[in-house]
């Protein structure tokens, strides 16, 4: 399995703790989302949802860890990680998925390799 590494998604952006973002965000690269997020995300690179993190949209993006709450779906171009504290209530496609004991899932889940 070809593993990436933290030097392949240089850290584009940080929406904190306590920081909320309405809006369209594309970028190349890397967003951690510890706050609250509503409106557009797509990133050819990673989306860090921490377990803080409050996601209202779908969400683009070649990788996503998820350890917050996710209202939309989640569509991945190499794999998705849910973390124990991921509460997800939408859909995911990819081709690599891993979830956590814990998990609140709530969605219909496409695995295909292709």
């Amino acid at each position: 399995m070809n593993e990436t590494t933290a030097e392949e998604f240089p850290v584009n952006s940080i929406i904190g703790e306590g920081a909320e973002f309405i809006g369209e965000f594309k970028l190349n690269g890397l967003i951690r989302i510890d706050g609250i997020f509503r409106g557009r995300l797509q990133t050819d690179g990673k989306v860090i949802i921490g377990k803080t993190g409050f996601v209202d949209t779908d969400v683009r993006a070649r990788i996503v860890v998820a350890g917050g709450e996710i209202r939309g779906n989640i569509y991945a171009t190499e794999r998705v990680i849910l973390l124990a504290t991921c509460r997800l209530y939408g859909d995911v496609i990819t081709p690599k998925l891993k979830i956590e004991e814990g998990v609140v899932f709530n969605g219909i889940c496409t695995v295909n390799p292709s």
